[in-house]
């Protein structure tokens, strides 16, 4: 039985909170932890499959233009070789996760450099990789294809222009104004786990083993690119070591090995080389951005500008959401917003950690130190002075807003010295040492979910959908929602994930997943308990479930006497996503050093304050924020992709030379959890977590540069020499 939730108002009975088992917001342990750090977890290659064939794709080596030829009978007298496959389905491209359609592309185009042509099939990943090296490509090259933003024409995204009030007036009017640019490197998500895929085809079913983040969608796009149905597709997900929006959609090594299989009739696996998750799999854009702040005496906003400059290939409709938040983060009734997109010849650019909000707020925030600089206020004086009551161009209401508890709390956690601020007021050695900060917001989403909750007669529970957990705590999160609900200790709810012969969940993508998927729990739940209520002649609101019991009466496995009771919980978000802007906020501190010689900058200390809605597990939730806080310091001081000029291939494909944030570039860092309830966030009241960590951190690290030694650096990652460029004499 399916029980359907649209959630068209903000729902203020709080159930959770009147449950009696007492694991929700507890900092339970991950349940599915230790198969995880005992190997014994298997992700996407992993599996045991006997006959296995293994595949290694080849990939272009131009920037643009046509494969004349391949030289496949060479490559197939080599030892072990099966096959050599060029056809047109192994050029689809990895998609956005948000559509039903595959993109596709003519086998024979080359839009990019390192974009996938073929697949070579062997019986040892050695042979295939040894022959995918020899296959010999001719190519019709063509000429000018455009590399660099600045070499294109840019296309406004209409839907993000604003023009409100008379923005050059309010700057020539100002008390106080900033008109400064930013640039931000494109980034990669470096998940942990390359992108893997093992198929298998029985003639009329395809079952493939990947690591994907959001199957519902995967499913669709997987049919489309295949020419199946939905029903002769199964995906299983169950384990995916890091996404962080790279494997929202579809990437080359499913569509491949599933080729592969159905054409040779056996099972295939293909993993993508690091280098190859770099060279074909999505980056983040790099961006160019222009902030235009005007304020009065008192350094109120009276004026807000945010132009951002990004890319794409051709035809991809994605463009990184840089002004995202910069829609409602502050005042200001003078206001000009814009995003342009330029069409260049890269790999495609798609969602990375945080789509946005990780680049956009870092601009914004350290444009807001500079003001509060000239304004002669402290930066978090300046900003509780900003906070709009409403969405300062919608004229919506929050549906709840921590901003200023997260800015007071983060600073006396801190220790933020609300005194006057001058740069070089501290050295200790050859170390300059200064402190800043920033605030954080990422926009609240939720999607339509669906998940079955069992309640077995032996008293136990299960929970099926096809939701992933990529990390960041599914797997525990649910077993404390149906724990709570039922009355039950966790280790009595199994909960299975990542396999599409269960009920579709939303993914795990845009911080929705615990809100969404949460609240299809939440929903079953509720219509379990309502039948264990009525069977009891008992309202469900007055029935107390605790330790496998009603609270005065008999055991649950006395109430289902021998049978199951399973509901599928249906949860849609309604019209109340038109009524109110959510999002959830938070604040950045930071402590650095520059050494005073080299530039190199040191993070001592951070902390982070975050308000997102009812803290389901403060362990888990906690983990996300630090993972986000550690994404803040690669974006702030190392993380960059760099392009080649003449054939526009990715210089720094690997994690030796693109360089994430290590063991000893991450201190101890601290998390505040602003506790709060959001009714219109969703059934739960809870809001996504997993983005917003990072969205400003980058630039509390850029305002503790400037403090320390004086260098206003505008172009991150905040390398040495640019610190040492920037410096003062």
């Amino acid at each position: 039985m399916t029980v359907h939730f649209k959630q068209d108002k903000p729902d203020t009975s709080n159930r959770l909170d009147g449950m009696k088992q007492g694991v929700v917001g507890q900092p339970m342990p991950r349940v599915e932890g230790l198969a995880k750090v005992t190997g014994t977890a298997p992700y996407a290659a992993e599996y045991p499959v006997e006959g296995c064939a293994e595949g290694v794709l080849v990939t272009a080596t131009i920037t643009r233009g046509e494969v004349v030829s391949m030289d496949k009978d060479a490559v197939l007298a080599m030892p072990g070789v099966i096959a050599v496959l060029d056809d047109a389905k192994l050029t689809t491209r990895a998609a956005q996760g948000t559509a039903d359609e595959a993109p596709q592309q003519d086998p024979a185009t080359v839009c990019y450099w390192g974009q996938p042509i073929a697949l070579v099939v062997a019986e040892t990943f050695e042979q295939a990789r040894d022959a995918a090296k020899h296959l010999k490509v001719e190519y019709r090259e063509e000429a000018g294809a455009p590399l660099d933003p600045a070499d294109a024409e840019p296309e406004e995204q209409d839907e993000d222009t604003v023009h409100q009030g008379d923005l050059a007036h309010a700057m020539a009017e100002a008390a106080h104004s900033v008109d400064v640019t930013y640039t931000t490197k494109g980034h990669a998500s470096a998940a942990m786990e390359p992108h893997a895929s093992i198929a298998e085809w029985d003639g009329t079913k395809l079952t493939v083993h990947a690591s994907l983040q959001m199957l519902n969608y995967n499913i669709s796009e997987l049919a489309d690119a295949l020419d199946l149905e939905e029903d002769q597709i199964r995906l299983v997900s169950r384990f995916v070591g890091g996404g962080f929006g790279s494997k929202l959609g579809i990437s080359e090594d499913v569509v491949a090995a599933s080729v592969a299989a159905m054409e040779l009739g056996r099972p295939v696996r293909v993993v993508l080389s690091r280098q190859q998750v770099f060279q074909c799999i999505m980056r983040r854009s790099e961006t160019k951005q222009r902030l235009r702040l005007a304020a009065d005496a008192d350094g109120k906003l009276t004026g807000f500008g945010h132009h951002a400059l990004v890319s794409n290939l051709p035809g991809e409709e994605f463009a990184e959401p840089v002004l995202q938040s910069s829609h409602f983060m502050y005042g200001g009734e003078n206001r000009e917003l814009m995003l342009e997109v330029a069409r260049i010849h890269r790999m495609t650019a798609g969602s990375v950690r945080a789509p946005g909000e990780a680049v956009g707020m870092p601009a914004l925030e350290a444009a807001m130190d500079i003001l509060a600089e000239k304004a002669g206020i402290d930066p978090v004086e300046l900003r509780l002075r900003n906070i709009p009551d409403k969405n300062p161009e919608e004229d919506l209401p929050f549906s709840s807003h921590k901003l200023a508890e997260c800015l007071r709390q983060g600073a006396e956690a801190f220790g933020w010295d609300s005194g006057p601020r001058k740069p070089r007021q501290s050295r200790d050695g050859e170390w300059w040492v200064g402190t800043g900060m920033a605030s954080a917001a990422r926009v609240h989403n939720v999607e339509e979910a669906k998940a079955r909750v069992t309640l077995k007669a032996d008293g136990t529970a299960l929970v099926e959908t096809d939701m992933t957990d990529i990390g960041t705590g599914t797997y525990t999160i649910l077993a404390q929602i149906a724990g709570e609900m039922m009355g039950l200790d966790p280790a009595d709810v199994l909960v299975e994930l990542g396999d599409t012969r269960h009920p579709r969940g939303p993914g795990s993508g845009g911080s929705w997943g615990a809100a969404s998927i949460g609240s299809a729990v939440y929903v079953a739940c509720t219509a379990i308990r309502e039948e264990i209520a009525g069977r009891l002649d008992m309202a469900e609101k007055d029935m107390e479930l605790r330790d496998g019991a009603v609270a005065g009466g008999k055991s649950l496995v006395e109430v289902l006497e021998g049978k199951d009771i399973a509901k599928e919980g249906h949860y849609e978000p309604g019209d109340i996503t038109d009524d109110f802007t959510a999002s959830g906020f938070g604040a950045f501190f930071a402590e650095v050093r520059v050494n005073r010689w080299t530039g190199e900058t040191r993070v001592n200390r951070m902390l982070g304050a975050f308000g997102f809605g009812r803290v389901l597990n403060p362990t888990t939730a906690r983990s996300q924020c630090i993972g986000g806080i550690t994404w803040s310091i690669g974006l702030a001081l190392t993380e960059m992709l760099e392009f080649d000029p003449v054939d526009g291939h990715l210089v720094n494909c690997d994690l030796a030379e693109y360089h994430v944030p290590v063991h000893r570039d991450v201190p101890d860092l601290d998390v505040v959890l602003v506790e709060e309830r959001d009714p219109a966030a969703s059934p739960i009241q809870a809001k996504g977590i997993g983005e917003l960590g990072m969205c400003g951190g980058a630039a509390a690290i850029a305002n503790a540069i400037y403090n320390a030694c004086g260098a206003r650096v505008f172009d991150y990652p905040m390398s040495p020499d640019r610190v040492l460029a920037a410096m003062p004499e």
